[in-house]
């Protein structure tokens, strides 16, 4: 077992894993620096979703290491993920996840009460950030009333309020209008970059790849040096590909 670089929050070493005899990821390596924005990018089907379920600890890889700040997730127990994903983890799916019995604030809250934070504390720090995503008028609300569009910013809201180290956000912006997801993903990165979060973000759009500080493309489940992505733009990140381990 290789000691992960220290100035790597998340450190990945050749992750295998195939879905019902279908290969989703071929022998991955990578690094994310801590505040560090990365885009996982490549077409639908190149593995980018098994990738963040690996790292996040929501998938055991079937070969390969997954550490976090040095501590290594993929020996973890069940209940020990489950704890680190609660607790320092956050998570941004292309649907919102919500839970359609609780109000919009309450949804936005739900990490905080589930680590016991004070029901006052907790809801505080929500509204917060639904007014920094221009929801917080639809608080009292429940996720059946709302546009997608909309639900997604809660989805975002409740990811950035539970204050989490990393945060995996897969095709955020899938389901979106332009307009919408230019102004989600905007909030997102900026308020990762004000408050030191890294950003692991799956996206198979280059306008989405530009907004972070560096690129790691797929293909086939692998990474590669180059992959081509739709209406790519002046290009703000660079690509990068597999560590040398």
């Amino acid at each position: 077992m290789v000691a992960p670089p220290d100035n790597d929050v998340i450190w990945a070493r050749s992750l295998h894993h195939s879905h019902n005899g279908s290969p989703g990821l071929g022998g991955v390596s990578l690094g994310v620096r801590d505040a560090e924005i990365l885009a996982v990018t490549g077409p639908r089907g190149s593995g980018k979703t098994t990738l963040l379920h690996c790292l996040s600890g929501r998938l055991t890889p079937q070969e390969g290491e997954v550490w976090f700040n040095s501590v290594p997730v993929h020996t973890m127990a069940p209940r020990v993920r489950e704890r680190l994903r609660r607790e320092r983890f956050g998570w941004i799916a292309s649907d919102p996840e919500l839970v359609p019995e609780l109000t919009v604030w309450e949804n936005a809250a739900l990490p905080l009460l589930l680590r016991g934070v004070s029901h006052r504390a907790a809801r505080k720090t929500a509204v917060e950030w639904l007014e920094r995503l221009d929801i917080a008028a639809f608080a009292r609300k429940r996720p059946h009333a709302l546009l997608q569009a909309q639900r997604q910013r809660i989805s975002v809201a409740r990811a950035l309020a539970a204050q989490p180290t990393v945060i995996f956000a897969d095709e955020p912006t899938a389901t979106l209008h332009r307009a919408d997801g230019t102004q989600v993903l905007r909030t997102l990165t900026t308020a990762a970059r004000s408050h030191g979060i890294t950003v692991v973000l799956a996206t198979h759009d280059a306008e989405v790849a530009a907004l972070a500080d560096r690129t790691v493309p797929l293909l086939d489940g692998r990474c590669v040096a180059t992959v081509t992505l739709p209406a790519k733009p002046e290009a703000e990140g660079r690509a990068a590909c597999s560590l040398s381990v």
